[in-house]
C-alpha cells in the first residue's frame, strides 16, 4: 500500500506516511487516492491546492476560516522542513485548546492531515521550505481568522528565536478571544 495513516495524540489529526519509489533518476510517489484515503474515513473532498515558499525562521498562523468555510487540509512539504502546529479550537472537545506539533520535510513525505476546527501554523526550520496545502474549501478572506502565534496560555514551544512573521499574524488575537463556532 502507498500510505500508512497514523492518529497522533490529539486522534482526529493523522499522520500519513507516504511510500515513495526511488531510483537514479530521482522518486515518485504518490500524494492522494481518494479511495484509499475514504477507507481510512478522511472522506474530505478537497477542492483547492495552494503553494506557501517562506524563507528560514518564518512563522506563518496560526490561521482558520469560521464555520461557513471551515477547510480541513493536508498538509505537505515539497521542499525545506518546517515545524507544524495544530490547536483544536472545537469547543466541548476534550483537547480544546491543545496543540499538537509534527517536524514536516522533503525527505520523509509525509503528510499531515488536519480536520476542520483547527488553527494551523508553522515555522521554517531549512534555508527555505515550500508546502503544498489540499484543502476542503476555498479560501476566503472574509472569513479568515487566527490565534497570535506566541499567545502565553498555548504555550507553544516554537523552535526558533527570532521568527519573521508579518504585521496581519502579529496583530491576531490570543485563544481566549477568537471568535469562534466550531463545536465537536
Amino acid at each position: 500500500m502507498s500510505f500508512s495513516f497514523n492518529p497522533l495524540i490529539i486522534p482526529d489529526v493523522i499522520l500519513i506516511k507516504t511510500k515513495s519509489y526511488t531510483d537514479t533518476r530521482g522518486y515518485f510517489m504518490e500524494l492522494f487516492r481518494s479511495s484509499i484515503f475514504e477507507n481510512f474515513n478522511i472522506k474530505t473532498k478537497f477542492i483547492q491546492d495552494s503553494i506557501s515558499h517562506s524563507k528560514k525562521d518564518v512563522i506563518r498562523g496560526l490561521h482558520f476560516q469560521n464555520s461557513q468555510y471551515k477547510q480541513a487540509k493536508l498538509i505537505t512539504v515539497l521542499s525545506g522542513e518546517i515545524f507544524d502546529v495544530l490547536v483544536d479550537i472545537r469547543k466541548n472537545s476534550p483537547t480544546y485548546g491543545k496543540y499538537v506539533t509534527k517536524i514536516l520535510n522533503e525527505k520523509d513525505h509525509d503528510i499531515l492531515y488536519v480536520p476542520e476546527g483547527f488553527a494551523h501554523g508553522f515555522c521554517v526550520l531549512s534555508n527555505y521550505a515550500n508546502i503544498l496545502y489540499k484543502m476542503s474549501s476555498e479560501y476566503s478572506s472574509e472569513s479568515e481568522k487566527g490565534i497570535i502565534w506566541n499567545d502565553l496560555d498555548l504555550d507553544i514551544p516554537w523552535p526558533i528565536s527570532n521568527p519573521l512573521v508579518s504585521d496581519k499574524d502579529q496583530s491576531l488575537p490570543r485563544f481566549k478571544n477568537i471568535e469562534n463556532d466550531f463545536e465537536y
